[in-house]
Formats: structure tokens, sequence, C-alpha cells
């Protein structure tokens, strides 16, 4: 008989399910919303069944719905992914009563780690160790503050009910408490529909490394070593690694035993990760247990040769581990970095749009790339904005460094903007080379990661201009080549006019900022440019062969490679990589478009008004509260003045690019 799997999941994980399922001979069933129709994970399914609308409300946390999916079409088995219904206990119950087999713990086990604070009780009574806080019921602000005071500051604001760092806020004096305790809650109540807290005690240079454990329904246990992934931002991972660097045999196997009694202690069956923030003195503590395979398990899957996914269809099915702890073997290293579509510059804001070209390094046996979207696809407002998971492996940690880099290099998405530059820099930054990790690591980094030393901006700026002006004469060479006439002046390649000085007139954008250059071919006894910019001039020449740039600088050789147009680019070199654009002369009617409101950075949903209009303001002071992809974003007062007007009100679904407001400047 043949085995009909239905995905509760969209995306990614969607068609990461399905391809190991096909391996095993298993057939598929996808559900998608309205906005997904045409997605990857329906095109990839055997059968595909539409849910709904294209809120997650009312398509993929509609448990019911699925259910009648998986009853209507045969399915046996119902895999939930992670995020979503995965972690509800709910769902699962409703599995087992349709006698359908879900792909993952019993019930039992989700109820228990389904609340953090029930979780950290749990966990006491069973002896692993955890950080210090509070977790009880009272919920009153008055008791949960009083907890935070007698703890000390910083403490940690955490949903009971959450993950994924939604609901969650570092609170650094008692003076903010109140503010970040209501946005957490708002938070949490959006995502999860539970405003539960916890505090904890904010570890300030805390390691996060997870146990990936195992169980099955026979009484076997194991832990696939352990990842590091400490590198976050808003408490959401950036790029993940394992083993984790640094991590001695002994406490490497301290944390895998106590992850083993943790998930013991629940009678856990399935794929799970065992949570920990490790002090920089090797001490560890229990911070949460996930009941579903992670987002970062391919680099588990690196490092031991083993498929996660087969794993669980295998124990839910009822068979044994394939594997004991004793045959486990941990080879080599990996890294994960999430590819997003957001603006690492403007505080990691979630951007939409449509992925106009899309080319991934190509895959092998050491880079592994893990997707649900393709060229041509819309990233929606209604959805995570994660394009991909990028994965490398090999035999160290140095040398799966050098393969993230060039992988990344080679990564082209055009349409909108996405982190790829912003991972480059920081997976090339020293501290991250010399693993100096911990949860702080991208505001501790912040400017060796975002900002070029003057130096450095010089260089990058010479070799796009020089990159603008090859691919400009580039273009122009089948023309001359194929012209009678090729040694007119009007075919020359290097700005040529009559009784004018031939040189380019470049406008650089690089960051919002914009950089006027100057590029100046050498006499006819020369090969090269000189190219002059507010950091000086340079003297360069050099050679593009399709995305390879070469280049002399100065009496330096340098090497680059570019994604991109002549529009938009990314320019990566050893050392850094630069996104920038050729901004086109305006002829004056940037002046006419000036105008005084705010404009929605992004598709969202307002979420609270946070003035009065006609109140006065102050600078920075928020004036707007907007939700989007499940996080909260705040609009501030760029100046000292008051809102005249707010055009939306409390739940009102916003346009990205539409007027929310008008603002008036205090003279």
């Amino acid at each position: 008989m043949v085995v009909k799997v239905l995905i509760a999941n969209r995306g990614e994980i969607a068609c990461r399910i399905i391809k190991t399922a096909r391996r095993m001979g298993f057939q598929t069933v996808a559900v998608y919303s309205d906005a997904d129709a045409n997605a990857l994970h329906v095109q990839m399914a055997d059968e595909a069944v539409n849910i709904g609308p294209a809120p997650s409300k009312d398509s993929y946390l509609q448990a019911e719905k699925i259910l009648e999916v998986a009853e209507r079409t045969g399915a046996v088995m119902v895999h939930p992914g992670y995020g979503f219904l995965s972690e509800n206990a709910e769902f699962a119950r409703l599995c087992e009563d349709k006698q359908l087999l879900f792909v993952g713990p019993p019930v039992a086990a989700i109820d228990a780690m389904g609340s953090k604070s029930a979780a950290k009780n749990i966990m006491e009574s069973a002896g692993v160790p955890l950080v210090p806080g509070y977790h009880g019921d009272d919920q009153s602000e008055t008791n949960l503050k009083q907890h935070a005071d007698n703890m000390g500051y910083p403490v940690l604001l955490k949903a009971a009910a959450g993950g994924g760092g939604k609901g969650m806020r570092a609170v650094w004096s008692d003076s903010e408490f109140t503010e970040a305790l209501a946005a957490a809650k708002r938070e949490s109540q959006a995502s999860f529909g539970d405003d539960t807290m916890l505090i904890e005690k904010y570890l300030t240079q805390p390691r996060h490394v997870e146990i990936q454990v195992f169980c099955d329904m026979h009484g076997n246990g194991v832990y696939l070593f352990e990842r590091d992934c400490s590198i976050q931002r808003r408490h959401q991972k950036v790029i993940e690694e394992a083993p984790a660097p640094g991590i001695s045999d002994a406490v490497r196997q301290q944390m895998g035993e106590a992850a083993l009694k943790a998930a013991n202690a629940i009678g856990y069956v399935g794929a799970g990760t065992v949570e920990f923030l490790l002090d920089t003195d090797g001490s560890f503590y229990f911070m949460e247990m996930n009941t579903r395979l992670q987002v970062e398990h391919p680099v588990t899957e690196m490092i031991t040769g083993q498929d996660l996914v087969e794993w669980q269809l295998r124990v839910a099915s009822g068979e044994e581990l394939p594997l004991s702890q004793s045959e486990l073997v941990c080879q080599g290293h990996a890294f994960e970095a999430r590819i997003y579509a957001e603006d690492p510059n403007n505080d990691f804001l979630p951007c939409t749009g449509k992925l106009q070209f899309v080319q991934p390094p190509e895959e092998s046996d050491y880079v592994r790339v893990d997707t649900g979207v393709r060229q041509g696809d819309e990233v929606s407002v209604y959805y995570d904005p994660m394009i991909a998971k990028l994965v490398v492996w090999d035999e160290n940690r140095d040398k799966a460094l050098r393969r993230l880099l060039r992988a990344l290099s080679e990564y082209r998405i055009q349409g909108l903007t996405t982190n790829v530059e912003f991972l480059y820099n920081l997976a090339n930054c020293k501290a991250f080379k010399q693993v100096e990790l911990d949860t702080g690591f991208i505001e501790k980094h912040r400017e060796a990661i975002f900002a070029e030393s003057e130096a450095d901006l010089k260089h990058l700026l010479t070799l796009a201009s020089l990159y603008l002006v090859l691919s400009q004469g580039n273009r122009q060479k089948p023309s001359v080549i194929n012209n009678y006439d090729r040694f007119s002046p009007w075919q020359q390649q290097s700005n040529w006019r009559a009784n004018l000085t031939a040189e380019h007139q470049l406008d650089i954008e690089i960051r919002g900022d914009l950089y006027p250059v100057k590029v100046t071919p050498l006499g006819s006894d020369q090969q090269g440019y000189r190219i002059s910019s507010d950091f000086g001039v340079s003297q360069c020449s050099g050679d593009l062969d399709r995305e390879t740039l070469t280049a002399v600088v100065d009496g330096h050789r340098v090497t680059a490679l570019v994604a991109g147009d002549t529009m938009q680019a990314t320019l990566y070199t050893q050392d850094n990589a630069l996104h920038f654009s050729r901004r086109q002369p305006d002829m004056g009617l940037a002046d006419q478009q000036h105008h005084s409101g705010f404009t929605a950075p992004m598709n969202g949903t307002v979420v609270k008004l946070m003035v009065e209009p006609g109140q006065s303001v102050k600078k920075g002071q928020p004036l707007m509260l907007m939700e989007a992809m499940k996080m909260e974003h705040s609009l501030n007062a760029f100046a000292d003045g008051k809102v005249t007007e707010f055009f939306y009100q409390p739940g009102d679904l916003v346009d990205g690019g539409a007027e929310l407001l008008t603002f008036e400047e205090d003279a």
C-alpha cells in the first residue's frame, strides 16, 4: 500500500518534506491559501487542495479544514513542518481522534512544552539547569515588575506560548518595563492568541546553543550533537552552525545528556530541540524545548549525514531509531544562512514584492539551497519573508566559512531588497571568523558589519564606478564591431563628445547616500581612467568578463564579483560586499514631489496610534505602530512637531507606500 502524507504547511519546509517523502516512495498532499495558488510546494506535491484566503488564520491555521482535506484525499500521515500548527496540541489531538499519524511528539509532550513557564517547572523537577526567573501564574503588571526589580536589570520578557522571537523584549531599566511589557503582550496575543509572560535574568554575553534530540516509541533516544544559533536579530536566528565551535567534548556530552533528560521527562517521541544559554564560564541553562523540526535542521544533517525528515516519518510509522548514540558520528562543519526579503539598513524591515530574478549558487555535496520560491514569485505580506536557506559544509570551520562567503557572493536576487550583502559582511567579519560569538553579536559589531571606513568606501566606490563604465562599454562593443566605420568618434567607448571633455558623470547611491563620481579616460598613451569622488582621486584600469571584474586600482590588483546590472548591483570583494545603485538625473522633478506625509514602509495593519492629532511630539517619539509579517514596527517623528491628521485607524489594512498621516514640523 502506498503511504500518503499531507503537509500542513507551505513554502520552503513543505518543499523540503515533499523531497524526502517522494524519495521514500510516499505520495504527498499539499494545502494552500489563495495567495499560494501557484506556489512551488503546490507544484511539487502529487495533490494540492485550497484551504482558504491568504491570511494564515483563515487558511494554514484552520485545523479542522486541513484534516478534512487529509480524510478526503486518503492521507494517513500529517506532517506539520514548523510554525503554524506544528506545536499545537489541539491539532495533534485532532489527528489522533481521526486516526491520522501525526509526525511529531505525543499530545502530552506538546502540552508540557507548549507553555514556557510550565516547561520550566517540569525541567526544574527533572534536574535540568534553569536561568533564574519568574514563570508563575500571577500576571499582574505589579507582580511581574516586582520580580524584575528583585532580579535586577537587564531582564528578558518572553511570551509563555511563544517562539521565533515573537513577544520577546529585553528590558534594561525599570523605567522601560511598562512599555516593553505592553508591547510584548500585544505581539504575543497577535502571534499565539495568548499574552501570558515569563521573566528571565538577561545574561549579557551568552551563546545560544541547542541540542537536536530524537526519540522513538520503543524507549530509545539520541542526541545528534549541537548547533550554535547565537547570531540573531530581534531574537531570530540569522546564521547557524554545527557543531558549536570552541565547545569541549565534555561540555558537549553534558549538554546532550541534559537534553535527553529533558526529553525523557515528558515522554518525548520524534524530533525535538532543547535550547540552552551557554555562559562564558561553560555553565549552561535550559531555555525551552521546541517540539518540532527546527528551521536550522539542515546543518545537523550535513554533519551527521542523516535525513531528519526521513527519521521523522519512520518514527511516526512506529519504527525504531535508525542509529544508536554510539553509531552517530560528527564530521566536518556546516553553516546555514537565512536569506530574507528585508532591509538590514532599515532595522531589518521586511520587504514585499516580486522576485524578478533569482539565481542561487550551484548545489553540490558542499552547497545546498532549501527554498520555497522561484523567479517570478511574490514575497507576500501574509507570511514570513524568508526566501531560502543557504547551507554549506566542509572539512572544518575555516573551509566551510570560505564556502559560505563564495556561495553568498554567487546568490543573485533582484526585484526587492534582501539581506545577502549583510550576511556576507557578517560572515566576513573578523570577530565572526575568530568565534567571538554571543547573542548580542550583531549589535556589538554593528560598525564592522554595516559601515566601511572612508578608505574602504573610496575603494568600493572606485570599483563600482569602473564596473559601470566597463559594462557600458561592453554593451557597445557589438555595435562597434558591426559598424563599417569603426574608427568614427561616434563609436568610441570613452564618452567622447564634440568640444567637451570625454568624461562620465555618475551619481552612485549607497545606503541612501548619494556620491557624485567623475570618471575621466587617461591620455591616449595610457590605458584606464581617473576616478574622482569626495574621497579623493584614484587611477585605475580593468576588465569585465561577465560577472568578474579584474581591476588595478592605484597599482593594487583586485578581483571582485558583481551581481546585478548597470542600475543596481552588489559588489563582492575579498573584504566587503557593497550594494549600490546608479541614480538617473531627475530633471528637477524630485523637488516637486516633496510632501509632509509619512508613507507605509510595507503592507501591514495599523496596531495603535501613539499620539493624538495636534499633540506636540519630540523627534524620535513613536507616532504609530504597524504590524507586518507578525512583527511590530514603530513609525517615529523625524523632528519636533505634531500630527495634524491620521488617515488610518487601528485594525485598518494599509498598502506599502500609502500615506499614513500628515505631520507639521515645528518652526
